[in-house]
């Protein structure tokens, strides 16, 4: 298989393996990743109102992008599974374009990095957005969803230039 040696994620018969990262050093490490979710004018207004029937959406989506960054490896083949020292889940309410911006910011101190924890936090939050109120407003979409800035580890900082 060529070009094996560019991706780590494959052993040297060219099949998938997890990367050893035990001889790596423990650092401080931090992800943030954000992502959104357009919908309906009226739908928008439930959520702000909190007169889903399915409850409080936002309440709801913060737990399950929190939690879905503590399951990540168990849904992602290759991740290693990383103790997480923080997640939290913030969002953007905007009216003027029917958009609700969703911010996830995880932390470890550990071998390797949250990023893909990051954005699985991101995806599953704006998943349980529309989930709660497909009832109403099934044209939703989410879109955007990206790692904006990675600190520590051997490769560095990263910061989305937009």
């Amino acid at each position: 298989m060529e070009h094996t040696a560019d991706f780590t994620h494959f052993n040297e018969a060219g099949r998938a393996k997890m990367v050893e990262v035990g001889e790596k050093l423990n650092t401080r490490r931090e992800a943030v990743a954000t992502g959104s979710i357009y919908m309906k004018a009226e739908t928008l207004k439930r959520i702000i109102d909190k007169s889903i029937s399915k409850g409080d959406v936002l309440a709801v989506s913060q737990v399950a992008g929190i939690m879905a960054a503590k399951k990540t490896s168990d849904l992602i083949p290759m991740c290693h599974n990383i103790l997480l020292t923080g997640a939290d889940i913030n969002f953007d309410i905007d009216e003027k374009n029917d958009r609700i911006g969703i911010e996830a910011v995880v932390r470890t101190t550990g071998k390797t990095g949250v990023e893909i924890e990051a954005l699985n936090a991101v995806s599953t939050a704006a998943l349980t957005i529309y989930d709660m109120c497909k009832a109403v407003d099934r044209g939703m979409t989410i879109t955007d969803i990206k790692l904006v800035r990675k600190t520590g580890g051997k490769s560095g900082d990263f910061v989305r230039e937009e």
